[in-house]
């Protein structure tokens, strides 16, 4: 039987041609958590594979297992990538679509809690009243008891619907405010260190040369082949991410969102307000401020520049704060 390991940047990464039966699930659900299947789409898919470079230690895993189980399978891989912009607002989109599925899911889950009060009110109304003690022997003894479990097991439902009611509308909140917080400043200018340091480590690959440190320095070929087309292939997408993000970021900080200070703005003096305290500036950093310790004299801490939310000169601060 013939399988076909397919990536997109659109898609994402999916298994292709399995059908119920075909011993396949086996094969893959020693791969999870790796790869998943997918109810909606009725195929195994990598995780968090779309819009990104294809994952070729996983895919590479899953053919090698299915090839042993005696699967055929063949290798569809694309590496191109979708514009920044586009991939962003089909993730935006992504996004939407399972916050208004977890609403829906926390609205299910709140009706069904509503039913299991008002189920427990009436098992605990059929319980005789004011304490009455179960009459051993009597004709109602069995009926006072089967009251009881029931109002205790109905309670008991009442709880777990309620706690799982609750759960799900954490969930949906939580997924309501992914993707302002992959837009928060910090979190943006983050993004941006991080991509541009993951840029400078390929481009290291790409040329060779040492690396580490005296005594323990190593020499490197450029790389060569397939390797440094996927490099190359990585590289070209993260550019266009820095590309996309910086654009962000010069409009955050043209709309006041964020200060986008660098070194050039801070002096030894000045006083940044970090997460709502004011710190006495003793070194601007290329990326970072150093301030005094509000607590222990000599304890200096590092403050990257873009959690700085306000900034005063050191001219400035004997004037009241605006």
């Amino acid at each position: 039987m013939s399988l076909t390991i397919t990536h997109t940047a659109e898609t994402g990464t999916v298994l292709d041609g399995t059908v119920r039966g075909d011993g396949s699930y086996e094969v893959m659900k020693a791969l999870w958590p790796n790869w998943k299947w997918g109810r909606s789409i009725q195929q195994w898919y990598i995780v968090s594979s779309r819009d990104r470079q294809p994952k070729d230690y996983y895919i590479d895993a899953a053919a090698k297992a299915l090839r042993a189980a005696g699967f055929d399978v063949e290798l569809s891989i694309d590496r191109s990538h979708r514009p920044a912009a586009e991939a962003e607002a089909a993730r935006a989109e992504r996004q939407e679509d399972r916050v208004d599925a977890l609403n829906a899911k926390a609205d299910r889950r709140a009706a069904k809690a509503t039913a299991a009060h008002e189920a427990s009110r009436r098992a605990a109304y059929r319980v005789p009243p004011m304490g009455e003690p179960i009459k051993i022997g009597h004709h109602s003894e069995h009926r006072h008891r089967r009251s009881i479990e029931k109002a205790q097991e109905a309670a008991s439902r009442s709880v777990a619907a309620d706690r799982e009611a609750n759960l799900a509308a954490q969930r949906a909140d939580a997924a309501s405010r992914t993707t302002a917080h992959r837009h928060n400043p910090v979190t943006v200018a983050n993004r941006i260190d991080k991509l541009e340091a993951e840029q400078r480590g390929d481009q290291r690959i790409l040329d060779g040369g040492e690396r580490g440190r005296p005594p323990y320095v190593t020499i490197h070929a450029p790389a060569s082949g397939e390797y440094r087309e996927k490099v190359i292939a990585r590289m070209a997408q993260r550019a266009d991410d820095i590309e996309h993000w910086k654009a962000v970021r010069a409009q955050q900080i043209a709309d006041g969102e964020t200060l986008g200070l660098t070194k050039a703005d801070v002096k030894k003096g000045d006083a940044v307000k970090v997460r709502g305290d004011w710190y006495r500036v003793v070194r601007a950093n290329a990326k970072t401020v150093t301030v005094e310790s509000r607590f222990m004299a000599g304890h200096d801490g590092t403050v990257p520049y873009q959690e700085i939310r306000a900034h005063r000169k050191a001219a400035d601060l004997d004037k009241p704060e605006a």
